[in-house]
């Protein structure tokens, strides 16, 4: 039986305060079941967010974000640093849910049950690419529509309409991060059928290979950021963070023992 997804949120410690912003507690399989009863159960678009230690600084500046990622219905780890940060300040061991790895989870979930999707975002080629591939992966997936992501604001009404014509539960929004979010709390409210939004970022190009993963021992090691890194060295931008995160990271382990004691 699925999990039920309203009772689980309400469980003590499934969502962990990292600096500022959180984190769910959750394994893969409870991540899955909460989805499928978004799905077959709820009345709204549940949006599914990754957290990671770039959010901790980006998300801030924008209120409306803020509040919509404090109240997001799954916040997956998917970054290492905050798998680490659950551990030093908390105690609590989690495991790392990769955003493409749960997208991929999604698509087997909704060929097994029917259920119909919608991709929205990245570059037309790379788009309709992504779709192919997930269509030979898993048979019998619904992808009932699909749209890139360069899109003008003007557009907006028709590609909403698209959205809720094609009667897809599941919309992925491949804009990256901050913009898919901003997307969702903009629209959410004029989405008709979607009952789970993920946000994807930059998955699908690596679905298409576009973008290399690291191999299993970098992602084994915690050291998949390094790798990226070396390959993509324009990240530099996005990870100068790390270390100011891990330095606020032990201050805050420090903190809460204090508390405790």
């Amino acid at each position: 039986m699925a999990l039920n997804a309203l009772s689980y949120c309400c469980m003590n410690e499934k969502r962990l305060k990292i600096l500022n912003i959180w984190v769910d507690a959750v394994t893969r399989n409870q991540a899955l079941h909460m989805v499928e009863d978004f799905i077959e159960k709820g009345n709204r678009p549940h949006i599914v967010f990754a957290s990671n230690p770039e959010k901790n600084f980006s998300v801030p500046r924008d209120p409306a974000l803020y509040d919509t990622f404090k109240n997001a219905d799954l916040l997956l780890p998917d970054g290492i640093g905050m798998v680490k940060a659950a551990k030093i300040i908390y105690g609590i061991d989690i495991k790392r849910i990769p955003g493409v790895e749960f997208m991929e989870e999604i698509c087997g979930l909704c060929a097994e049950k029917k259920f119909k999707i919608f991709i929205y975002g990245a570059k037309e080629e790379v788009n309709r690419e992504a779709v192919e591939i997930l269509q030979k992966r898993y048979e019998g997936l619904d992808i009932a529509g699909r749209a890139n992501g360069y899109l003008k604001e003007q557009d907006m009404p028709a590609l909403v309409d698209k959205i809720n014509v094609s009667g897809a539960q599941v919309l992925f929004l491949a804009l990256g991060s901050p913009k898919q979010e901003q997307w969702f709390v903009r629209y959410r409210d004029q989405l008709e059928n979607v009952r789970v939004c993920q946000g994807i970022g930059g998955s699908l190009d690596a679905i298409t290979g576009r973008v290399k993963r690291a191999p299993e021992f970098w992602c084994r090691i915690g050291l998949e950021w390094f790798y990226r890194l070396a390959s993509e060295p324009k990240r530099i931008k996005r990870q100068k963070v790390l270390p100011i995160f891990a330095v606020q990271v032990l201050f805050a382990a420090i903190g809460e023992r204090m508390r405790r004691e």
